[in-house]
């Protein structure tokens, strides 16, 4: 085993750890709770060593990284996740590789992930991302639509040829009433997965948590929770 392949594997075996323990806590079954490995930033060498140790869900953010990176690993079993803002222009590339997109946040993203899905031939899985943060029909600085438009997001995505609603997504907010507040604001997504689990059924995907909070989100009853530093080591800077 190379020694890359043995941190990663060590550092998965600690995030394992974390997630059964606060599985545990919570008094749910280990197995309702996916690990997605956020990649950004690391090489498609990380994505194939993490698909070697089992890991079947990644997830990256810019589609200029993804993009490339989906392409040299397609021939591993792998489920690929969108997880950062996208901007209409970048709709048709992520439509091509993307098995889900975790951060659809307003009506003209789905109408554009729709048409880029049917040339593609291909469906996409749709999480409305929800900003706990944002004011009555604003957009929060990650990001995502207001919990009041959750209803009018999610029929236009059931609707939508193409697209199938796979649930709901947030990132824990920096401001407002949830800030500071993870757990809270996690069940405040998981009380809104609730209600639209009665229109929706299939929709039942509640994606929350990162390296700092996964347990705060196994806690309130997140699905899916996306996992970087914790896997694969601090980020370089940016720019």
């Amino acid at each position: 085993m190379t020694d890359r392949k043995a941190e990663l594997a060590a550092n998965l075996a600690r995030v394992e750890e974390r997630i059964s323990a606060a599985c545990a806590a919570a008094g749910r079954k280990r197995e309702e709770v996916t690990l997605i490995v956020v990649t950004k930033t690391y090489p498609a060498s990380d994505v194939r060593l993490l698909a070697e140790l089992g890991v079947r869900h990644v997830a990256e953010n810019r589609d200029q990284e993804a993009g490339p990176k989906a392409l040299v690993c397609a021939d591993l079993p792998l489920t690929w996740h969108f997880v950062g803002q996208l901007q209409t222009n970048k709709v048709r590339s992520v439509a091509g590789y993307a098995h889900l997109v975790q951060s659809v946040d307003r009506p003209r993203l789905v109408s554009a992930l729709s048409a880029a899905a049917v040339k593609a031939e291909r469906e996409l899985g749709c999480l409305v991302q929800i900003a706990l943060d944002a004011e009555s029909g604003e957009r929060g600085e990650r990001g995502g639509a207001a919990p009041e438009q959750l209803g009018e997001l999610a029929g236009l995505i059931e609707e939508a040829p193409g697209l199938r609603l796979a649930g709901v997504m947030t990132v824990a907010p920096l401001a407002g009433r949830y800030a500071g507040r993870e757990q809270a604001a996690f069940q405040r997504l998981v009380e809104l997965s609730s209600g639209l689990r009665t229109a929706h059924p299939a929709a039942t995907m509640v994606s929350a948590g990162m390296s700092a909070d996964l347990e705060q989100a196994v806690a309130a009853g997140a699905t899916h929770v996306r996992v970087g530093t914790a896997v694969l080591g601090g980020r370089p800077r940016l720019g």
